[in-house]
């Protein structure tokens, strides 16, 4: 072990506090991917049961179809369907803004540490790192980034929850869709700024 990564893991104080934030915003993340892969999984059978309903709709209109029973089943048995996936999606929306609300706190948690830090050293903060490089002003712009990233993709994915069950263009469900799976907010910088957190910190070694 190198005498960077005993300082990373010894660290205590604001240290400590940074170290675990980081920690958290990492299984916070981690768990915002598993959350939005099941309501892509979700989305894209609600598109499925439009479709079929769409479909079902025009065989019924046809004028060889002659079962208005059979057709009213299926209307049943579709809308019960498409209900169940709706309110699906909804439990997995309600996650992903729990999962928000836990970033806000650890934002809260970081601006804390660096009001700490400004009231212990001044304005300029401490002279010597707490971990490698970074000051503790660096650590609460990169929660912010991070923070505000994840809550403009929560907004998008509440539009979609509210817009997709009612869309009946197939080319703008399938853009729902693809936005969903794509998630234009969270763009590689994403990625790239948590590892550089987890570096700093020692939770990945140099």
């Amino acid at each position: 072990m190198t005498s960077a990564n005993r300082k990373c893991s010894a660290v205590t104080g604001s240290g400590r506090k940074i170290k675990d934030n980081t920690a958290d915003w990492h299984n916070l993340i981690l768990k915002w991917e598993k959350v939005n892969e099941e309501g892509f999984s979700t989305a894209a059978k609600i598109i499925n049961i439009r479709r079929c309903q769409s479909e079902d709709q025009l065989v019924n209109k046809s004028p060889s179809f002659s079962s208005p029973a059979t057709a009213v089943s299926a209307a049943t048995g579709g809308a019960a369907e498409l209900q169940d996936a709706c309110c699906k999606l909804q439990d997995i929306v309600n996650k992903m803004v729990a999962i928000v609300t836990k970033m806000e706190s650890l934002m809260t948690s970081q601006r804390g540490v660096q009001d700490l830090e400004e009231f212990q050293f001044g304005p300029e903060g401490r002279k010597i790192p707490l971990f490698h490089t970074w000051n503790t002003k660096q650590f609460e712009s990169t929660s912010c980034f991070l923070l505000d990233i994840y809550s403009q993709e929560l907004k998008l994915k509440q539009t979609i929850l509210q817009e997709l069950a009612h869309t009946t263009t197939s080319d703008l469900c399938m853009v729902y869709l693809s936005c969903w799976l794509h998630q234009p907010f969270i763009h590689p910088q994403t990625r790239l700024t948590l590892e550089a957190l987890l570096l700093e910190t020692g939770h990945r070694p140099l």
